[in-house]
């Protein structure tokens, strides 16, 4: 009776090492992906990066050197057009990227627009054109605000110069994406570390 059970207990420890080693493995599994996502979102970010420079030598070497420079800027405080937010959950930190913010003012007119249209009937629209107008406006919106910021360097601006703008709106959307990833590598690194020492 006695060898019965000792196999049994023998059995049930193998399963239980199997199954933290199951556990491990996985842990080890989250960090190299973690990793892996890490790495290709930092050479996607230097290729990003890389394009937006070679574009605005582009377009410097096309409109000149006297219409592409940083004396054209103006050097007064304004508010941010792109924010980033920081958020904690659990254990993770979280950032999101909110692009071309709105003023207060804005917000203001844009609150005015929406009352005065909530009034108006709209005829034959379903839901799924609703979201279809929705994104043609926020795209509108967006190539608005890309071009005044571009207004600086006048009316008619390279193409390479709006191109090295997107480029460099790219490259920002990536740090972002970094940042998320680099802190979901520590999260899966730390697990990582505590299921090895336990």
């Amino acid at each position: 009776m006695e060898i019965g059970g000792d196999r049994v207990e023998k059995e049930i420890e193998v399963k239980n090492e199997e199954g933290e080693e199951e556990k491990e493995n996985e842990c080890i599994l989250e960090f190299l992906d973690s990793l892996d996502d890490y790495l290709k979102l930092v050479d996607s970010l230097s290729s990003n990066l890389r394009q937006g420079w070679f574009d605005l030598a582009s377009a410097r070497q096309s409109m000149g050197i006297s219409r592409v420079s940083s004396r054209l800027f103006d050097h007064t405080v304004h508010s941010a057009s792109t924010t980033v937010q920081f958020t904690q959950t659990d254990s993770n930190p979280q950032f999101n990227l909110s692009k071309w913010a709105k003023t207060e003012e804005n917000d203001y007119e844009e609150d005015q627009n929406v009352k005065n249209n909530a009034n108006l009937r709209q005829r034959g629209l379903s839901e799924g054109s609703k979201e279809v107008q929705s994104d043609i406006t926020n795209n509108n919106e967006m190539q608005k605000e890309r071009s005044k910021s571009l207004a600086v360097f006048g009316k008619l601006v390279s193409p390479k110069l709006r191109t090295a703008q997107v480029s460099f709106e790219t490259g920002l959307e990536r740090i972002v994406e970094i940042a998320n990833a680099r802190a979901k590598m520590l999260s899966s690194f730390e697990r990582l570390q505590q299921k090895t020492k336990g």
